[in-house]
């Protein structure tokens, strides 16, 4: 009888969005090591696309995650049940944020977290106009798909929402485009799948304004950049604004799903009348995700790894040159490295993998290698994974 592998039914099974999957059978991760089935061993470069900011298995997580299991899983999170998890890592959260940003609502992921604040800002506003930003990423569900700067992936799925509008990321003529019917401003603090597009300050605190006088609210997405990976907590802390609503993600489930929108109470109370129950989840904040969040969060935190952010993306930047690379963008360790074409760009990151690296390109810059490594790499990791890049490139 003919065996099938793993392989096989990942490809006739699962469902599949590239027609070019990686095909990487990992199995086992810890720290900033991959291992495949087949022995295999890589440096992770991407931490899930800056999901794993503590690395992979890291025991205080996994601990976490073993005794909360053991207390109880799914009760009933948006509903009547005070959740011990819940609890506290929202105390910790606001207890480092801005007085203003005292309420948060868990979701499962980044782009619930982008329906539930552009929700909550119709709400809180009573307009309709939503504006974002042309190469920005908030998720793929409709509504945060509405929000996505880039047509390519949009034309398949409309019509989307109505009354949106798109501005140029950067430009401040392009924000007199906010007006007093304006609902909120949707924007990535850092533009991440651009290829690391990094505003000016000028640009920010301008946009805080024109909000600001329009009674527009500000939504900062941070799923890619927040909780350390530019080299500050939270990104916003780079420009001297504070968001009206912050949408975090990714890293903040300590590899578990979690997804957050925050807010002040007064906005966030428009949710509980007219209707009741304005913005529901099942397993948003889910009692396991929750308790490895904060495990994680206490982790970054207690060790300091914002710290080393900064010296170890300098690192990356100095040791990768070459004719090759066309442009370096970088904060903290969130780095793109600019090449010719995506064909370039893709051999290039093959012969990585190959060798023992693992990498990325961007969505909306498929050009440009993605470099956002989780913060526990060691400058001799980092040393290792440079050369297998160079030598890739060669």
């Amino acid at each position: 009888m003919k065996t099938i592998t793993n392989r096989q039914i990942f490809l006739n099974n699962v469902a599949q969005t590239s027609p070019a999957p990686l095909m990487l059978e990992i199995e086992r991760a810890a720290g900033v090591i991959l291992s495949g089935a087949d022995g295999k061993e890589y440096i992770d470069l991407i931490a899930g696309i800056s999901v794993s900011n503590l690395g992979h298995s890291h025991p205080e997580v996994v601990k976490a995650v073993q005794q909360q299991a053991e207390k109880y899983m799914h009760l009933m999170v948006y509903g009547e049940f005070v959740e011990s998890p819940q609890v506290k890592y929202a105390q910790k959260l606001t207890s480092l944020l801005p007085e203003q940003l005292n309420n948060v609502y868990f979701t499962n992921s980044g782009a619930e977290a982008t329906e539930g604040a552009l929700k909550l800002a119709k709400r809180a506003t009573g307009r309709t106009q939503l504006i974002s930003f042309k190469n920005g990423y908030h998720g793929s569900t409709q509504g945060a798909l509405s929000m996505m700067g880039s047509e390519t992936f949009k034309r398949s799925f409309r019509p989307l929402l109505p009354d949106t509008m798109q501005l140029t990321y950067g430009n401040e003529a392009e924000l007199n485009n906010i007006t007093n019917r304006t609902a909120a401003v949707i924007i990535e603090t850092i533009q991440a799948e651009s290829g690391i597009t990094v505003p000016s300050e000028s640009f920010m605190r301008q946009l805080r304004n024109i909000c600001n006088e329009t009674g527009t609210l500000l939504i900062l997405d941070e799923a890619q950049a927040g909780l350390g990976r530019t080299g500050k907590l939270f990104a916003f802390e780079h420009y001297g604004i504070v968001p009206d609503i912050l949408l975090l993600a990714k890293a903040l489930g300590g590899g578990m799903p979690l997804g957050a929108f925050i807010a002040s109470k007064e906005i966030m109370n428009t949710l509980t009348e007219n209707p009741v129950l304005g913005h529901i989840t099942t397993f948003g904040g889910h009692p396991v995700c929750c308790a490895a969040g904060l495990a994680g969060f206490d982790v970054l935190m207690k060790e300091r790894l914002v710290d080393g952010v900064e010296a170890k993306g300098k690192l990356f930047e100095t040791l990768l040159n070459h004719p090759k690379i066309k442009s370096k963008s970088r904060i903290g360790l969130m780095m793109a490295l600019e090449f010719e074409s995506f064909e370039v760009n893709k051999k290039i990151i093959d012969r990585c993998i190959e060798n023992g690296v693992l990498t990325d390109w961007f969505l909306f810059a498929p050009h440009c290698m993605r470099i956002a490594p989780p913060f526990i790499i060691t400058e001799k990791e980092i040393s290792l994974a440079c050369g297998v890049i160079m030598g890739a490139i060669e």
